[in-house]
C-alpha cells in the first residue's frame, strides 16, 4: 500500500473528528450555502494557447483592465503574459537575470521597486517534494510602460522559511508598504511575512505571523490595501487588513466549481474578486464582493455599543464557516485515502 494514501488517512482520521464536532455546533446562520453571490459572471477565457496552466494572476497598475499571468511548473519558459478583459494577450515579457528559472511558478502580484515604481513581483514558491528545496524566489521586474513583446532582467529575491521548507502557491504584496507574504500551501498552513527590505544578496527569512485556511491556492491584497484574501479550491476568505497582516475575518465568499483553481485577483476597483484555474482556454470568474468584505458598508448611528458585539459574531461566522470547508475537504480526503488503501490491498 502507499506510504502517502496511509499518511493522508491517518491525518484523516485523526483530525476530522474534532472539525467536524466543531463544525456541527456552529449556528445556522454560519453555514455556508455553497453558491457562488449573485451577479458572479465569468469576465473572460483565457485564449493564448502557450497559457495552459495559469497559476497566478494579478491586476496591472498602470494599465485599466490588464491583468498578468503566468504559467505554472513544467516545460515552459521564464515568460509573464499581459492580457486583457478578452482574455487576448497583448504582451509577453520574458525574465532574464542570474538567479531567474521557470522552477515552479505559483503567483504574481504587483507592489513597488525601491524607487515606489510599480513592479510586478514572480513568486517561484512551489515546491512539489514538500520542502525539499533549500530555498524558494520572488523575481521582481518593472511594469513596462507599453505593453509589448520584450525581455527585461528580473532582480531575484531568495527566501528560506524560518520554521522548514514547505510547499506553497499564495502570495501577496501590501500595496501600502511593499511588503512581501507568502502562505504555505498545508492542512496547518501558515502566512509568512517577508523582511521590510528584501535583500537581493539574501537570503530572506520568512516569519510565521499566522495561521492560513486548509491548502490555500492563492491570495491577493485589494488595491488599497484595506483587505486581503486568501483562496483555497473551494472559497476564499476576507480579511481587514486597517491593521495589517494578521487580520480579522470578515466574510467566506463561496468560488465557482473549477477543474483546479489557483489563482485570485482583486478587480482594479476592489469590488469584487476574480478566480482564475488551470486548463486550456481556462476562465476567470468575476465574483462580487459584499460590502462588509469591502469596507463600503454603512454604520447606523447608534451602531457604536453593537459594534464590538458584530465583530464577535462575524468572527464565530467566518471561524465556523472556515471548520465546516475544513471538515469537507478532510472528509474527501479521507474518503479518497480509503479508496487508495482498497485498490492497494
Amino acid at each position: 500500500m502507499r506510504r502517502s494514501a496511509v499518511f493522508a488517512l491517518s491525518v484523516a482520521l485523526a483530525v476530522l473528528p474534532g472539525t467536524l464536532g466543531a463544525a456541527f455546533e456552529a449556528p445556522p446562520e454560519a453555514s455556508p450555502s455553497g453558491d457562488v453571490p449573485e451577479g458572479s459572471e465569468v469576465l473572460f477565457r483565457l485564449t493564448d494557447p502557450r497559457i495552459r496552466e495559469s497559476s497566478g494572476l494579478a491586476a496591472s497598475r498602470l494599465h485599466e483592465g490588464i491583468y498578468w499571468t503566468h504559467n505554472d511548473s513544467g516545460d515552459y519558459g521564464a515568460e509573464v503574459y499581459a492580457v486583457d478583459e478578452d482574455g487576448e494577450t497583448l504582451a509577453t515579457v520574458t525574465l532574464t537575470g542570474p538567479g531567474v528559472e521557470a522552477r515552479d511558478w505559483e503567483a504574481v502580484s504587483v507592489g513597488v521597486d525601491d524607487n515606489g515604481d510599480p513592479a510586478v513581483f514572480v513568486g517561484d514558491i512551489g515546491d512539489n517534494f514538500q520542502g525539499g528545496w533549500p530555498n524558494v524566489r520572488a523575481y521582481r521586474f518593472p511594469e513596462p510602460r507599453q505593453l509589448t513583446d520584450q525581455t527585461i532582467e528580473a532582480t531575484t529575491f531568495t527566501f528560506t522559511y524560518e520554521d522548514g521548507g514547505r510547499d506553497a502557491e499564495a502570495m501577496m504584496v501590501d500595496p501600502r508598504d511593499g511588503r512581501l507574504y507568502v502562505i504555505s500551501k498545508e492542512v496547518a498552513g501558515g502566512v509568512y511575512a517577508a523582511p521590510k527590505t528584501l535583500d537581493p544578496e539574501g537570503p530572506n527569512t520568512l516569519t510565521r505571523i499566522d495561521s492560513a485556511p486548509l491548502y490555500a491556492t492563492d491570495a491577493a491584497f485589494s488595491p488599497d490595501g484595506s483587505h486581503y484574501a486568501i483562496r483555497t479550491y473551494w472559497g476564499a476568505t476576507v480579511y481587514d487588513a486597517a491593521e495589517g497582516v494578521r487580520g480579522r475575518s470578515v466574510d467566506q465568499v463561496s468560488l465557482p466549481e473549477s477543474d483546479q483553481g489557483e489563482s485570485l485577483a482583486y478587480s482594479h476597483d476592489g469590488t469584487a474578486l476574480l478566480a482564475g484555474t488551470e486548463g486550456e482556454q481556462s476562465p476567470v470568474w468575476r465574483i462580487p464582493l459584499p460590502d462588509s468584505a469591502t469596507g463600503q458598508a454603512e454604520e447606523s448611528p447608534d451602531a457604536g455599543e453593537e459594534s464590538a458585539a458584530t465583530e464577535q459574531e462575524t468572527d464565530r461566522a467566518g471561524g465556523a464557516s472556515a471548520l465546516i470547508w475544513t471538515g469537507a475537504a478532510l472528509a474527501a480526503l479521507m474518503i479518497a485515502a480509503i479508496v487508495l488503501l482498497v485498490r492497494k490491498t
